[in-house]
């Protein structure tokens, strides 16, 4: 096991590499393919003043006038190292881990990462908790009562939450509950350290809104395991030595059935820590996926990459400590 954890953790190391280098391309390389100079480049993110001192000062910080191989190291080793940047005659120092400092507004990335990861953090796994437990109990149901009216009622809700998008639900939620009903005044973020209680009122429209998709793709894909799985030969075996029904369907139904679940709840989990984009921005909460689209926005390459990195990270340790998980869950997977 710990061979295969530091296999793995190479290459989620080598993945991150990776994706660093093609969203460093995408900013950089592309452009210079399209035809765009390096004053051009650089007026990009000096604004509508921009000035031939200015222009040279975002040259210089962003090392256009070096090779691409050299610009790209630079931004690695400042993750670990930190950087220098020389803004007019001031010099700011960006200590590790650096991330840059936004060319748009001259502040350092890594704070205001950190600042944002709590809010994404607090949607991500309200919402997850939510859905996993609801579609999970949901899709079990269904399956157990196959083709009844229970079953047939939960798949056209089921249906209803794949079909309809997060921004429509969400602002449904707050037309609802704050302004036809004005249950609550207004949703915005409060620190969970604040005001818990306020943290959890103000996240259950979200929480709900984002779990609503979920839990009806997890209820869909549990449902149609659980219609597999009861139908295998060791069910049958369990039923035959007398086990009771509830530990027929929860040790051996559910228990193999949780297999893909698990995979896909790994993604959809490291996904959301990513930045749920679209819930944010819809709430505005001042999460990750909030301050990305605003780095795309403003074409601010160091936000765009810190953000980039940081879900890229969470997506590879979500995906390895699902591989971890996979032994705990399903005893053929031991046995392979």
């Amino acid at each position: 096991m710990a061979a295969y954890i530091i296999r793995r953790a190479f290459g989620a190391v080598v993945l991150l590499l990776i994706v660093s280098a093609v969203t460093f391309a995408i900013y950089f390389l592309v452009p210079r393919l399209a035809g765009q100079t390096m004053d051009q480049l650089a007026a990009q993110y000096v604004g509508k003043d921009a000035n031939a001192g200015a222009i040279a000062a975002v040259k210089k910080n962003l090392g256009f006038d070096q090779p691409l191989y050299e610009q790209y190291w630079h931004f690695i080793k400042q993750i670990f190292v930190g950087a220098t940047y020389q803004f007019g005659p001031d010099a700011s120092v960006c200590h590790a881990p650096c991330f840059g400092y936004s060319f748009k507004n001259h502040v350092e990335v890594w704070p205001q990462l950190t600042d944002r990861i709590p809010v994404t953090f607090s949607l991500a796994i309200g919402a997850a908790v939510i859905w996993l437990i609801s579609g999970v109990a949901i899709g079990v149901v269904s399956a157990l009562k196959r083709g009844s009216f229970m079953d047939r009622f939960f798949m056209a809700i089921a249906l209803a939450g794949v079909s309809l998008p997060i921004f429509f639900t969400g602002m449904l939620g707050q037309g609802l509950f704050t302004v036809q009903w004005p249950i609550w005044n207004g949703v915005h973020y409060v620190n969970f350290t604040d005001n818990p209680a306020d943290w959890a009122w103000n996240l259950l429209i979200p929480w709900c809104s984002l779990a609503f998709l979920y839990s009806a793709l997890y209820a869909r894909l549990t449902r149609a395991g659980m219609l597999e799985t009861m139908g295998e030969d060791y069910i049958r075996t369990a039923r035959a030595k007398g086990l009771r029904e509830r530990a027929v369907i929860g040790r051996h139904g559910l228990r193999a059935a949780l297999t893909p679940i698990v995979t896909i709840f790994g993604m959809d989990f490291g996904l959301l820590i990513g930045g749920a984009v679209i819930t944010e921005q819809v709430f505005s909460f001042p999460g990750l996926g909030f301050y990305a689209v605003d780095g795309v926005r403003n074409n601010d390459l160091p936000v765009v990459m810190g953000v980039t990195l940081v879900a890229a990270f969470f997506i590879v340790l979500c995906n390895l400590l699902v591989d971890l998980v996979y032994a705990a869950i399903d005893p053929r997977v031991r046995l392979s």
